[in-house]
């Protein structure tokens, strides 16, 4: 299960573990213009864990989750404020 909330500077994803006997904490997804945050909560440390990604990062996961093993290197992307 997941949730889908649109923040005035961010779109913000919750992951739900609805899966087998072992459930892992929710995992929350905020999407910002710049980056990416996951945030996932601790129980051992009793913290927020916090990775941020960039938009090259991401793009480049949303890639690799439809590629065989191996070693990839997407093109450039061309920004659309870019001339050319």
């Amino acid at each position: 299960m997941f949730t889908i909330e649109h923040d005035f500077d961010a779109t913000v994803i919750t992951l739900v573990d609805e899966g087998g006997p072992h459930l892992e904490e929710d995992v929350t997804i905020q999407a910002f213009a710049e980056c990416v945050t996951l945030e996932q909560y601790d129980p051992r440390q009793d913290e927020v864990v916090k990775i941020v990604m960039s938009m090259a990062q991401v793009r480049e996961l949303a890639a690799a989750l439809n590629l065989p093993e191996g070693i990839y290197r997407l093109s450039p992307r061309k920004d659309a404020n870019t001339p050319g």
